[in-house]
C-alpha cells in the first residue's frame, strides 16, 4: 500500500518547528541536510543562508513529516495559503487530544475537538507555525492508521 507523505516550506524556520512537532509526536529526525552540506561550484549558498534546512524528515507511525527552508532567490513560501491540511488518524480520543492540544498550542483553533456530525472525534486548526491540521479518530474505521 501506498503512503502519503507530506512536506512543508518554510521561511527560514523549518529547524525549530519540526522540534516543536518532535515533541508533540516523539521520535528522532532520520534526517537532516543543511543548504550548506549542498554547497559546490555548481551551487552557490550565500552565507546568511548556509544554516537553513534543505531537507528534514521526521518518522511519525509508517508515515515520514518532511519540509524545507525556501531560499530567498527561490521567493518566499504563502505562509497563509489554504489549500491542504495535514490530516492525522488517531487510534483513540486521548491520543486525539494529546496532539490536538500539542500541536495547536500558540497556534490558532478553527473546530475545536469534539464529536462531529458524521460520528468522528475531530478537530481542526492552524499551529503557530501557519501549518493547517486535523486530527480524526473514527472508531468505526477498521483499516490500518
Amino acid at each position: 500500500m501506498a503512503l502519503i507523505n507530506p512536506h512543508i516550506n518554510f521561511n527560514g524556520n523549518a529547524e525549530e518547528a519540526f522540534n516543536f512537532y518532535k515533541s508533540v509526536f516523539g521520535g528522532e529526525f532520520a534526517n537532516i541536510v543543511r543548504f550548506k552540506d549542498l554547497r559546490s561550484d555548481d551551487f552557490h549558498v550565500a552565507e546568511h543562508e548556509e544554516n537553513k534546512i534543505m531537507h528534514i524528515a521526521l518518522p511519525i507511525g509508517k508515515n515520514v513529516l518532511m519540509a524545507n527552508d525556501v531560499p530567498e532567490f527561490m521567493g518566499r513560501t504563502n505562509e497563509n495559503e489554504n489549500r491542504s491540511k495535514i490530516s492525522i488518524s488517531v487510534e483513540s480520543k486521548e491520543e486525539a487530544d494529546k496532539l490536538f492540544n500539542g500541536l495547536s498550542a500558540g497556534g490558532k483553533i478553527e473546530v475545536p475537538i469534539s464529536e462531529s456530525p458524521w460520528g468522528s472525534y475531530f478537530g481542526m486548526f492552524r499551529d503557530k507555525y501557519g501549518i493547517e491540521w486535523m486530527v480524526d479518530f473514527d472508531s468505526n474505521y477498521k483499516g490500518e492508521i
